[in-house]
């Protein structure tokens, strides 16, 4: 997988995260009834039930934070393990430092 990949996998996951970590358990998960009186004899029912359970939500958040701990581990190992040569390319910003830092002196 290339670094650019594992970035993109991350942010999609952090994402995923996010949505999962942000659900409201009691809104989502309560089971509601309204009940109304047609006639005499009949109520008319109606009930809201959750078609997931918590702990469906629950193992699917801990998959992706998993996977998101994982993919995290693997950008910092070669964050820290990968040299990049970008001297020339920054060899116009360290002289502009320097002006900057002789005209404030």
């Amino acid at each position: 997988m290339k670094l650019q990949e594992a970035l993109l996998r991350r942010k999609e996951l952090t994402g995923k995260v996010e949505v999962l970590s942000s659900i409201n358990e009691r809104a989502l998960f309560e089971v509601r009834c309204k009940r109304i009186n047609v006639t005499e004899n009949v109520d008319e029912v109606t009930a809201n039930v959750p078609k997931l359970t918590a702990s469906q939500v629950m193992a699917e958040f801990n998959f992706y934070a998993r996977q998101l701990r994982q993919i995290d581990a693997i950008i910092q190992q070669a964050n820290w393990t990968t040299e990049v040569d970008a001297d020339k390319q920054m060899e116009e910003y360290v002289e502009s430092e320097k002006k900057t830092e002789e005209a404030s002196a």
